[in-house]
């Protein structure tokens, strides 16, 4: 390059690993743009307005002690954390009449107890988070998922003992052959819907291992207090990217989705439908679903995603009451259900002041295989089905103020969420080449990261992991 020539950097995605990224080069002195396809910064962080002047976290919202990047990062910003509210009693409506882990119909064979509490119609009531089944039962499925999770190499799963093995078989394959008794069977996948958005179908075993590794244990990660949704960003995760873009300001580009890009030895050239931009680097920082639709020239040496990657089954509901009227009864809002569309809820409302301060917001989680079927609905049908479960689980509950639906399933600029979920020889595949530089072209994203895979801080350790490769190659 010519003497005072100075470098350029087009990153694609303006989520939280695309702006980490582009606001580290930019401070190393790059001259940087950003290409967003849709109309906001964000990517899957989103804050909609719940009631005039609130808004709540639509996309990814919690973090725990050990996101330290992430905790930096929001204090640099001057944002805050607040804990999430987790005081009273939870409900469990946990009638047995859905698929089980295998996807099959639930079988004739293994009828719930008519002991089990929960197990009725009627929602039973129990301090704690801890379900009212069997706890051998689950305590066995934990031990078993444990067993998986301390053997896998979180820094390469391709390299752990067995993982062609591991990955070949389906998290429902394991279900069917390690998990027997009927209430670790009915758990299991409500379990992963709640940790990974997924359906025990569309995973492979190592995958579920690493996911759960990688995000410190199954301990850390299903915790509330001491774990890894212990606490919200105040007002809202959204605004790290707002703030992080701010700086930035016109260099960041909206409504730019990227249709190709092309290099050769001495730049490298990103298309998208109004124009075309050539930097020295480009970042991608991109779900791997959406980056392998992207034409390249030449062509990657491997796809980032395979035949069985699938999207991550999520789609995020918010109920609007006058107050958080469950806390008056002596209920924390968190509910864990068999049936849908709700296969969990739990208390967003903003502040934590006495139980008629402000709004009430109840976040249910439609996850998994429920997911596609929720995602189907009219809006009227969704919203009616939503508050229905609501006033079942919590038959306080007037009829709510409002209902927002937000659909990552089908979104076409996310194409899931968490994560992508790596399927039946995906991490075989496509694992070496996860973060290894394409010539003049570099990945990033929380897919990307083997440290907190599928949470924010995953997403900004990829930003500056992609900035330290970027700088130690130039």
């Amino acid at each position: 390059m010519n003497e005072g020539h100075r470098r350029s950097a087009v990153v694609v995605g303006a989520g939280l690993a695309g702006l980490t990224a582009a606001t580290g080069l930019a401070a190393h002195g790059y001259a940087v743009t950003v290409l967003e396809a849709r109309d906001r910064v964000g990517g899957r962080t989103h804050g909609i307005e719940a009631a005039p002047g609130v808004r709540v976290d639509a996309g990814a919202a919690y973090l725990g002690d050990r996101h330290t990047e992430l905790l930096a990062l929001a204090a640099d910003l001057g944002l805050k954390t607040t804990p999430t509210t987790m005081l009273g009693a939870s409900r469990f409506a946990l009638t047995p009449d859905r698929p089980d882990s295998t996807g099959s119909p639930a079988r004739p064979d293994r009828p719930a107890r008519p002991d089990t509490p929960g197990a009725g119609d009627e929602p039973a009531t129990r301090d704690g988070r801890f379900p009212p089944l069997d706890a051998v039962a689950l305590g066995d499925l934990f031990e078993r998922l444990t067993e998986l999770t301390d053997a896998v190499r979180p820094e390469a799963p391709w390299l752990t003992p067995d993982a062609e093995r591991l990955d070949a078989l389906t998290a429902a394959d394991w279900a069917e052959q390690h998990v027997t008794h009927p209430d670790a069977r009915l758990f299991f996948p409500l379990f992963l819907g709640e940790m990974c958005a997924a359906d025990p179908a569309d995973l492979s075993v190592l995958h579920l291992a690493f996911y759960l590794r990688s995000g410190g244990g199954l301990r850390y990660l299903n915790a509330f207090a001491g774990g890894a949704q212990q606490d919200r960003i105040d007002g809202g995760a959204h605004q790290l990217c707002e703030r992080l873009a701010e700086p930035l300001g016109a260099r960041v580009r909206l409504g730019e989705p990227v249709r190709a890009v092309h290099q050769d030895d001495r730049s490298v050239t990103v298309h998208t439908d109004r124009g075309a931009h050539r930097a020295d680097v480009a970042v991608l920082a991109l779900p791997p679903l959406l980056a392998d639709a992207v034409a390249y020239e030449p062509a990657l040496p491997a796809p980032r995603a395979g035949d069985r990657t699938a999207r991550g089954c999520a789609i995020k509901v918010h109920l609007v009451y006058p107050s958080p009227l469950w806390r008056e009864h002596g209920l924390s809002g968190w509910s864990v259900n068999a049936r849908g569309p709700l296969l969990s809820t739990v208390d967003d409302s903003p502040g934590g002041g006495p139980p008629t301060a402000g709004i009430g917001v109840l976040t249910g989680f439609v996850t998994g295989a429920e997911a596609h079927r929720f995602g189907a609905l009219t809006p009227e049908r969704q919203h009616a089905e939503a508050a229905g479960q609501a006033a079942r689980l919590f038959p306080m509950l007037p009829e709510p103020l409002d209902v927002h639906v937000t659909d990552w399933l089908d979104d076409p600029y996310s194409r899931g969420c968490y994560a992508a979920l790596l399927g039946p020889g995906d991490w075989i595949r496509t694992g070496p080449t996860l973060t290894r530089p394409h010539r003049r072209v570099h990945w990033a994203g929380t897919e990307t990261s083997t440290a907190f895979f599928g949470l924010m801080e995953g997403a900004v350790r990829s930003g500056h992991r992609v900035v330290a490769e970027i700088l130690a190659r130039a």
